[in-house]
């Protein structure tokens, strides 16, 4: 049977929207706006459409300033690592794979802060008439997926769990845009990815859900930073008030996901009820955690991994490239994430 297309208008905003989490996408980096604040020194700030400047902006976390923050914006995880690599950028955030991938190839990078939230908007999706029912039938099915990605180890992770590996379903490395039309016309058997996308399946009754990250993802993201600039007093010290400001609008959107939905969805263009949809899935779950030895582990799982699939070219000591100086009286990483309502 031959399946319907998404409307060209829904896939737009997908196509626009930047993602922490995303693979192995050009750069397509741009100056972003700046922040007023007192004071001569500037923190450049990596960041993604309907991301850290958004959420701090709706919740009023961009006054009193003390610097100035110069916003650039990048399409993924990769990219915005590149950047911090380069010095381009102080401090950026992204998924759970990329600093793993950015670690194997030796950037420069700092792991400072995290947030811990549920996986379940990480999932593998299948089209509705689909006779998959569970993720051991997708032996020798073709799955799209971004490589480097949070959703690749999702992937990796949930093939496991089922007893399969990689090798043994035929992997399509697609961004999320051109998955998303592979997925919707047919072209692929299912799509591993991650929220607003999976939302925006499921809003639009083009899909359903095959399985998802929970129990077999640490469900993280990060702020990673330039090392230069944590050796930099000053910027050390704005990089903890950023962080201070970040934690605060982070635990904002829990009470606040209608409010925030509505300025996610303007900021990127995706209609309402599917930024809705996201923020209470995904979003609004997300708490401050430690950058501990708990995570350093977790992420050196997901390190390994890619190790020994041969997608990271040497092996990681993700120890390396943490820092816990900003870690203050935080919960561990494991603590639940939060349920949302």
């Amino acid at each position: 049977m031959r399946r319907h297309l998404v409307p060209a208008a829904l896939l737009l905003p997908l196509a626009l929207l930047l993602t922490a989490c995303g693979g192995n996408s050009s750069a397509s980096t741009g100056a972003g706006g700046g922040t007023d604040g007192k004071g001569s020194l500037t923190l450049n700030v990596g960041d993604q459409k309907g991301g850290s400047e958004a959420i701090l902006r709706a919740a009023g976390e961009l006054k009193n300033l003390d610097y100035k923050i110069k916003w650039s914006t990048f399409t993924s995880g990769p990219p915005l690592l590149e950047a911090v690599n380069a010095e381009a950028v102080d401090i950026g955030g992204v998924g759970n794979t990329p600093p793993v991938f950015a670690a194997g190839a030796g950037s420069k990078i700092t792991v400072v802060s995290a947030f811990h939230g549920t996986s379940r908007g990480d999932a593998v999706l299948v089209p509705n008439d689909s006779k998959l029912t569970k993720p051991a039938q997708l032996r020798g099915k073709s799955i799209a997926v971004a490589q480097g990605s949070s959703a690749h180890y999702q992937l990796v992770a949930s093939l496991e769990a089922a007893g399969l590996t990689l090798s043994d379903v035929k992997v399509k490395y697609l961004q999320p845009a051109d998955a998303l039309a592979a997925f919707s016309s047919g072209k692929v058997d299912a799509w591993a990815v991650w929220d607003p996308y999976t939302s925006q399946v499921l809003q639009a009754k083009k899909g359903r859900v095959l399985t998802t990250g929970e129990g077999v993802t640490n469900g993280l993201t990060f702020q990673v930073a330039a090392p230069s600039a944590l050796k930099d007093g000053k910027k050390a010290a704005a990089i903890k008030d950023y962080l201070d400001r970040l934690r605060r609008a982070t635990a904002w959107v829990y009470d606040h996901q209608e409010e925030w939905a509505k300025v996610w969805a303007k900021d990127t263009g995706l209609p309402y009820e599917v930024a809705l949809a996201s923020v209470k899935r995904t979003n609004s779950t997300r708490i401050s955690v430690a950058v501990d030895k708990p995570l350093i582990a977790s992420e050196q799982q997901i390190a390994d991994t890619f190790t020994e699939l041969k997608l990271i070219p040497r092996k990681v000591d993700f120890a390396a490239f943490v820092d816990p100086r900003y870690n203050g009286d935080l919960p561990p990483s494991a603590t639940p994430a939060r349920v949302s309502s």
